[in-house]
């Protein structure tokens, strides 16, 4: 659903405007409401969910075992960290300061599209990953798409 790469400024209250494309996108499928939480994978990055796949998201959160030190912090990352929000009439959203923070996020952000989430890149930290695929990074399971 979601996809492309948007470059967007971080006004000093701490909003973004989400691309006009995608903001149509994301009315049509939740009335435009989103969850933001941190990428627990990747530093100086967040996760963007539409509502309805955030939701989902928790549900599986829900299922880990809570005993299991590696699941507890996983849900405590994600579900811990998660804000819901809804674009202003101008498709602005406030990103909270602890996200911003968590993210190194100032005045300049990266948007990319990977179908049903987005991810929010601080600018320099999205550069730095974005190099092309080296051949030992193509694993099997890469090497068998058919793309």
């Amino acid at each position: 659903m979601f996809q492309g790469t948007y470059n967007l400024s971080i006004d000093d209250k701490g909003r973004i405007a989400l691309p006009s494309g995608q903001r149509e996108l994301l009315s049509q499928y939740c009335a435009g409401l989103i969850s933001v939480t941190k990428n627990p994978l990747d530093a100086g990055c967040l996760w963007i969910y539409p509502r309805p796949e955030w939701d989902r998201v928790r549900e599986e959160l829900g299922k880990l075992n809570s005993f299991d030190d590696g699941h507890r912090n996983l849900q405590r990352q994600l579900t811990g960290s998660c804000v819901d929000l809804e674009p202003d009439g101008s498709g602005r959203v406030l990103l909270p300061a602890a996200l911003r923070e968590h993210a190194v996020l100032e005045k300049r952000a990266v948007l990319v599209g990977l179908g049903l989430k987005w991810e929010l890149w601080n600018e320099d930290a999205y550069r730095a990953i974005s190099a092309p695929l080296t051949a030992a990074a193509l694993t099997a399971e890469i090497r068998g798409l058919r793309i």
